[in-house]
């Protein structure tokens, strides 16, 4: 599992449909997933830090796991098939015990975003349908070479033991 951030919220430009952006730590890969409006609106509700006078379902779900004790461990998009994300919502019982509840990605992120846990894609998943943040990859491999092509072998020689 590879653990992501929440990129954003945007909007498919093709079908003007809600897309929550999933990116890695070094921002070089991303997981569009298509999600729908009330979720959407859900989660940038929580990232703008509006309250609502009264509780949204996620708010009443969140609510309801913390009044018996449990605590959300984290999320989990764990498989993807014919374009349809599945994931699940992970939750310690106050016994300890781990369960891990099926969930759509938009609810399973909502319930993350609110509770604060770690949101993880499967490798699986991520082969599948990630994007590559391309320009970050050429300036990298740019570095690198400009790196290699820098490099002198006196630059070595602080490691070897000349006798």
């Amino acid at each position: 599992m590879i653990e992501m951030q929440l990129g954003g919220l945007g909007f498919d430009p093709k079908n003007m449909s809600p897309i929550v952006l999933l990116r890695d730590a070094e921002e070089r890969n991303f997981l569009p997933i298509w999600i729908g409006m009330f979720e959407a609106a859900a989660i940038a509700m929580e990232l703008q830090e509006f309250k609502p006078p009264r509780p949204m379902t996620h708010d009443l779900l969140t609510s309801m796991i913390s009044v018996l004790g449990g605590r959300v461990v984290k999320v989990a998009i764990s498989d993807i098939q014919d374009s349809t994300f599945f994931s699940t919502i992970e939750i310690t019982l106050p016994d300890g015990e781990l369960v891990k509840v099926d969930s759509r990605p938009s609810d399973a992120i909502a319930v993350a975003v609110r509770t604060r846990a770690p949101i993880f894609v499967s490798e699986n998943v991520m082969l599948k349908a990630k994007m590559v943040n391309t320009e970050k990859d050429e300036e990298d491999t740019k570095k690198f070479q400009d790196f290699i092509e820098s490099i002198k072998p006196e630059d070595f020689s602080k490691y070897f033991d000349e006798r």
